[in-house]
């Protein structure tokens, strides 16, 4: 369904999303410019959508894609909202239209650089929204520990491409490790969710795969996309193998049988483990190898 920019149009969102938000793995952003692909990305298999006020729109047409996004919103649509940062001459317009919208989930809040950023961003939502912090500089990965402890963060990620052009460095693996790292272990630190890594560009499947493994290896839990068609696989890479929920599900056969006894010090870390793989397992869908 197309629509006018700023045109009140009802939502089509065909598909109910259960994936919690803080173990979603595909966030999808979609172009608040694109009224048209809104519904399409609703019945995406996307854990969550992200609708793009910032990076995707022209400063001359933020006011109508951010009204094309309330109406959407409004008219039955459930999505988070990629704002602009507090440093734009468009927060404020934002953070003020999008308090209290309905089918609002949370706010990315771009180039967070400070818990303070943050914080100020959640209390002009009325303490109402979710904040997940878009972290894209290098100022911002070294304040990542402050940014998650925040009032009202949720979860960080990684604005990767934005990172690279700050700091020059590479999108090899290596080069990245640390960023990634810094976010990962912030993350532990203000209890939050795991983070969400940047997106893949481009549309080599091998490659989305591949770099959605590191993701995994890097302890990321959730990957930003670009495409409907990035969703399956990133969902795939992202959840527990069958062979893992198969282990877990033995694991914790035997811990059972055996009254919950811990028998040694390798025990906890991997009931931890097994409990993990088992619960996402289950919000996933995922059934243990034969």
């Amino acid at each position: 369904m197309s629509s006018t920019p700023g045109t009140a149009v009802p939502a089509k969102t065909a598909r109910i999303r259960n994936i919690p938000a803080d173990i979603a793995r595909s966030w999808l952003l979609v172009p608040a410019t694109k009224p048209e692909l809104f519904d399409d990305a609703a019945a995406s298999r996307a854990d969550a959508i992200v609708l793009d006020i910032e990076d995707a729109v022209d400063p001359v047409n933020k006011s109508s894609a951010r009204s094309a996004v309330i109406d959407w919103l409004r008219n039955g649509g459930q999505a988070w909202v990629r704002i602009n940062d507090v440093h734009s001459e468009f927060w404020a317009d934002d953070v003020a239209a999008l308090r209290n919208v309905p089918g609002l989930l949370g706010v990315m809040l771009a180039k967070t650089e400070s818990a303070e950023q943050v914080k100020e961003t959640f209390h002009r939502l009325d303490g109402n929204s979710r904040v997940l912090a878009l972290v894209e500089s290098a100022y911002g990965i070294e304040e990542a520990n402050n940014i998650a402890r925040a009032e009202g963060a949720y979860r960080l990620a990684f604005g990767s491409g934005d990172f690279r052009r700050d700091t020059g460095m590479s999108a090899d693996r290596e080069a990245m490790a640390y960023p990634r790292a810094k976010l990962v272990v912030a993350s532990r630190v203000g209890n939050l969710p795991g983070p969400i890594d940047g997106p893949t560009v481009g549309t080599n499947h091998p490659i989305l795969r591949e770099q959605s493994a590191i993701t995994v290896s890097m302890g990321m839990t959730g990957k930003l996309c670009l495409a409907t068609d990035q969703t399956t696989i990133i969902n795939e890479v992202i959840s527990p193998t069958p062979t893992d929920v198969a282990w877990a599900s033995d694991f914790m056969a035997d811990f059972d049988a055996r009254g919950g006894v811990i028998r040694d010090g390798s025990d906890l870390p991997r009931l931890g483990r097994a409990e993990k793989i088992i619960k996402l397992a289950v919000a996933f869908g995922v059934q243990p190898a034969a």
